[in-house]
């Protein structure tokens, strides 16, 4: 079949299967003979790996990055009557997780370059009732984390950093994760540091915290059958974390090989103007999904389906104006440059090692649109 016919995948999770699977089924052997398969040697091992990595004291391991949500906002004691500030043009789960623990969730708006939380639009609705400000890391753009932990120190608030989609990203220095009381992370498959399943982690340098999250994630308990509050059935398995192991070993490489594409991109698409992903300058993007803006984004993206090029929208509508959020009172307008991002974002495709003659394609197609 010639070229300009074969699909262009969004990411291509097969292929990388395939570089990692003699190492990777090997694991699940020693694993299954070992007989340990909850909360067993490779999850301790790579929470050591992992807080290594990020630069933070503690890292704890749960199911997934919801769940890292949650246990981070039960451990910092957040819920019914508080409000926790954060951005409404982001994965559900962020705003779902505040609602899950009882609390409110009040949404900033973002600043435009970069889809992130602008921290003047936190600082607008700090009120008597807000007790954790939750930026996140979008599309592996990192937040601007010294204005939003000033913020934090002046009003005596949490800051849980989500990292769902930010694995690896700096600011000035200091990877995501560090610098809040909290670093979620998320391991689904499509994120920068992937597993084959769910698998989440929970950063922090409070040792207070890292004992609070332990006893959470395992139903409350301060030993086995003796518990001292509610918690979660939340706990990584020893598959998966095997397989993070392997894979963390790389991923300074799979991210450099991320920021290729995207230079490739960018190059390709400097005759498009504005709408190309932004850099910070005051720290390192790790290019989760490449995202450009464009008019007409769903005619766009039906004319790159036509033509057998995957693409995504991330994300189409933005939460403050989710039905299920409706008694919150938001309406079209309240925010209004995460409104526009949701009408114009598309995210296109991206993962290390993609062909040459694939980004050369969506190029060529994005152009003539």
């Amino acid at each position: 079949m010639h070229d300009a016919v074969k699909p262009v995948p969004f990411l291509d999770l097969s292929a990388q299967f395939r570089e990692l699977e003699a190492e990777w089924l090997a694991a699940v052997r020693a694993a299954g003979a070992s007989g340990a398969f909850i909360l067993g040697p490779n999850v301790t091992a790579f929470e050591q790996e992992l807080a290594a990595y990020t630069g933070a004291k503690h890292a704890v391991a749960c199911a997934n990055g919801t769940d890292a949500l949650i246990l981070s906002l039960r451990a910092l004691g957040i819920g019914p009557g508080d409000e926790v500030i954060t951005t409404p043009f982001t994965f559900f789960a962020t705003a779902e997780a505040v609602t899950l623990v009882g609390a409110r969730p009040v949404f900033a708006d973002i600043e435009p370059e970069s889809y992130d939380i602008d921290p003047k639009s936190i600082r607008r609705l700090v009120t008597p009732k807000t007790k954790a400000i939750i930026p996140v890391h979008l599309y592996g753009y990192p937040a601007k984390m010294d204005e939003i932990l000033a913020i934090a120190r002046e009003h005596k608030l949490a800051v849980i950093e989500d990292c769902a989609q930010a694995f690896g990203a700096t600011v000035n220095g200091k990877r995501v994760g560090s610098m809040g009381d909290t670093g979620s992370f998320s391991f689904y498959p499509t994120k920068v540091l992937g597993c084959y399943g769910d698998g989440g982690m929970i950063a922090t340098n409070r040792d207070d915290l890292a004992e609070h999250l332990k006893k959470l994630r395992n139903h409350g308990a301060d030993k086995p059958f003796m518990h001292s509050e509610i918690g979660y059935n939340s706990r990584l398995d020893e598959i998966q974390a095997a397989l993070l192991r392997i894979k963390l070993r790389t991923i300074d490489r799979d991210i450099d090989g991320r920021r290729s594409v995207a230079a490739e991109y960018t190059k390709r698409l400097q005759k498009l103007g504005a709408g190309l992903p932004a850099l910070p300058s005051y720290g390192k993007h790790v290019f989760n999904l490449y995202t450009v803006r464009v008019k007409n984004r769903d005619a766009v993206r039906q004319k790159l389906t036509d033509q057998k090029i995957a693409s995504s929208v991330c994300y189409p509508q933005p939460l403050h104006l989710q039905e299920v959020y409706k008694s919150l009172g938001y309406k079209p307008g309240s925010l209004p440059v995460a409104e526009q991002a949701a009408a114009e974002a598309l995210s296109l495709p991206i993962y290390p090692g993609m062909p040459l003659e694939h980004i050369e394609r969506v190029c060529r197609a994005l152009v003539e649109v």
